[in-house]
């Protein structure tokens, strides 16, 4: 059995079968139609005239019974037209009265107990087809027996029977595919709604998990399911929220406890073990900003209007993280192909995702080397390192959260990376990472630059 994924073509298909068959089965239907009414007007017509008949019929003086025709019912029942036939039939005495000349039965006499028969016979290799009907007259019990020779039927009724397929029965075909078109169009015009709908769906994820599904203008069948989807929407965002909030609560109030324990550890008298445990609590409070930051960037909505000055956003992360360098002994240097450079995209979220791929690339880069950001002119920006590279089945990898190549090294969760990649596809732009051919890693953002007069 044909399963379509499509309820439009599912339906399309199953109009089309029911056409074909209405167009098979209509003109069929009609034609029984029309030769079922054909053949009830033709026995009207039989026991009409057997009616007329039996009206001319008058008992004589001498108690036989008399048939007084007009002209134009002989004429009728003449030989010599040959198409209609009378008998009056005393069931005792036999035929009384004949339109033809050999005296023979039309038909068989009825059972006393019917008073109207119909009957078809075979004279002469021909079809005769007639009606009998039982009349008193003067107390004698008499049948009237009427036919017509069906081979000299009325020429028009019998080419509007013969012909009906060739000259009318055609025309259903293109009658039932116009209306299979408009059938069509019609139930393109009633799924509108729901396109529309899917289109509202479409901007649903989670950083708009305020959209709701339209009701209005929906068919009433498909209400209830568009008004579930939209309390198991309320329901989703519900569960969003509370996550964006405990991870925002937790960042924060993990803050507090991290600044009183550093100046614990300032009053150490050490200086060793001092330095060794501001490091942990450096790596530490990194962590709890990237949870901020991921707080942060899902409950933003993109702006696709906003836009950032490329060059200014990396200056200000090498700013920012130049006393960090310098403190474990790296150099950090910016080169930029222009000097002013709008590109699609928040200012500040920007700023946090390239300041992750600095710092991370300080973290990797051996003492004494430079990391190099480097802005070019088409919105790319790139970050040089000269630690031991990615390997090339870890590329894909290390944008997953919480992904680390070793889990025993302390400092990180391994959710920066995944930060910089949600930010850049935000903004409609990409990260990709290679290694270079002098040593170390490049990681290279490709952002959307604005064009001049957009």
């Amino acid at each position: 059995m044909l399963r379509f994924p499509s309820i439009a073509s599912r339906i399309v298909l199953l109009h089309v079968v029911a056409v074909m068959l209405t167009a098979v089965v209509m003109p069929l239907v009609l034609f029984w139609l029309l030769n079922s009414e054909i053949s009830n007007l033709h026995r009207a017509a039989m026991r009409d005239q057997a009616q007329a008949i039996a009206r001319k019929i008058k008992p004589g003086a001498d108690g036989k019974l008399t048939l007084d025709l007009p002209q134009g019912l002989r004429d009728l029942y003449s030989e010599a037209y040959g198409r209609y036939f009378y008998d009056v039939i005393d069931p005792a005495n036999g035929v009384l009265f004949s339109s033809r000349h050999d005296g023979a039965l039309l038909f068989p006499v009825p059972p006393a107990s019917e008073r109207f028969n119909y009957q078809e016979t075979q004279r002469n290799g021909r079809m005769v087809s007639g009606a009998s009907v039982l009349r008193d007259v003067g107390g004698r019990k008499v049948w009237i027996q009427v036919a017509e020779d069906l081979s000299h039927r009325d020429v028009i009724t019998d080419d509007i029977v013969a012909n009906f397929f060739r000259h009318v029965g055609w025309i259903t075909l293109p009658i039932l595919l116009l209306l299979l078109a408009i059938d069509i169009v019609i139930f393109r015009r009633a799924m509108r709604p729901l396109l529309q709908a899917s289109e509202e769906a479409r901007r649903i994820g989670p950083a708009r998990t305020d959209v709701r599904l339209p009701l209005e203008r929906i068919p009433t069948e498909i209400q209830p399911l568009v008004a579930a989807v939209n309390q198991a929407l309320e329901r989703l965002a519900a569960g969003f929220r509370a996550q964006r909030e405990f991870t925002a609560d937790a960042a924060h109030e993990l803050r507090t406890p991290l600044a009183i324990l550093r100046t614990r550890i300032d009053t150490l008298p050490d200086r060793s073990v001092v330095a060794d445990l501001n490091r942990d609590i450096d790596g530490m409070g990194r962590i709890v900003g990237q949870l901020l930051d991921i707080a942060e960037l899902n409950t933003l909505v993109v702006d696709p209007a906003e836009t950032a000055d490329l060059p200014t956003v990396c200056a200000d992360v090498v700013e920012f993280v130049a006393p960090l360098a310098v403190a474990r002994h790296k150099s950090i240097a910016l080169r930029s192909a222009a000097q002013a450079l709008a590109v699609r995209g928040n200012a500040e979220m920007l700023r946090r995702a390239i300041r992750n791929l600095v710092e991370n690339a300080v973290h990797h880069t051996p003492a004494g080397t430079t990391v190099e950001v480097v802005v070019e002119a088409d919105g790319t920006v790139s970050v040089l390192d000269e630690g031991p590279g990615i390997p090339a089945e870890q590329r894909d990898l290390i944008f997953e959260r919480f992904w680390r190549s070793d889990r025993r090294r302390p400092g990180g969760a391994g959710l920066g990376l995944s930060i910089v990649r949600r930010t850049v596809e935000q903004y409609g732009g990409s990260v990709t990472v290679t290694n270079r051919a002098t040593g170390g890693a490049q990681f290279t953002l490709a952002l959307r630059p604005i064009k001049a007069g957009a």
